[in-house]
């Protein structure tokens, strides 16, 4: 692989992967609702994989040719991110904190309390949904992977691509948890900013969703 194109590429990855978004709003929400933060950057990251495996596969370009497949894979994210957000704005009354370790972001749930598993579980499903079902992470594998692979370099064009994709999840995993971290360290000890900050996540969230099922309601 071109050193310079994939110092090129980890560049762009690392500025898109600090943009804030639908990914930034579900790493703050979780941050603030969940005894953990992993498991929801954990299901993100697991979503870029799967954009990753696909567009090695070749099926992301084939998706992306076919705008009536696409439509339906964005109404069904929109769909999605407007539960998410949904659910979001109404569990922001919870967000948040009391004293004490149990509440600690950077101590990890003990895996012996079954309490704490089926909400991990699920909040990196959500995750997973979030990044995985949203067409725009798939699009933007298909626009932009293929700009930094060089078809004289040593290695196959699905192994840069797949070693790109890699690259981005790895850029992302450590742009959220330090979102999610920082979010939850700055405002355990304001309660009231945290429900402000979940209610906008949850805004966020539903107004991106309307925006991709307006899109296609339009088209």
């Amino acid at each position: 692989m071109n050193p310079q194109l994939f110092l090129a590429f980890v560049v762009v990855a690392a500025a898109l992967a600090c943009t804030p978004g639908v990914d930034w709003a579900y790493s703050i929400a979780a941050g603030l609702k969940e005894r953990s933060f992993i498991p929801a950057v954990a299901g993100l990251c697991s979503g870029y994989v799967l954009h990753t495996v696909l567009i090695v596969a070749g099926l992301a370009a084939l998706l992306a040719g076919m705008p009536g497949v696409l439509g339906w894979l964005t109404i069904a994210g929109a769909g999605y991110l407007l539960w998410l957000g949904v659910s979001t704005i109404r569990s922001w009354r919870g967000a948040s904190f009391g004293a004490g370790p149990a509440l600690d972001m950077s101590v990890p749930a003990d895996p012996a309390d079954t309490r704490t598993q089926p909400n991990q579980f699920r909040t990196y499903l959500q995750g997973v949904g979030t990044s995985g079902i949203n067409p725009k992470g798939l699009l933007f594998y298909v626009a932009l992977v293929p700009q930094f692979v060089s078809a004289e370099a040593p290695l196959p064009v699905p192994v840069q691509s797949g070693l790109l994709g890699l690259t981005f999840v790895l850029l992302a995993g450590a742009v959220y948890s330090c979102v999610a971290l920082l979010a939850r360290r700055l405002l355990h000890s304001r309660p009231g900013a945290a429900r402000r900050v979940t209610l906008a996540s949850g805004i966020i969230m539903v107004g991106l969703g309307t925006a991709l099922l307006a899109e296609q309601l339009i088209l």
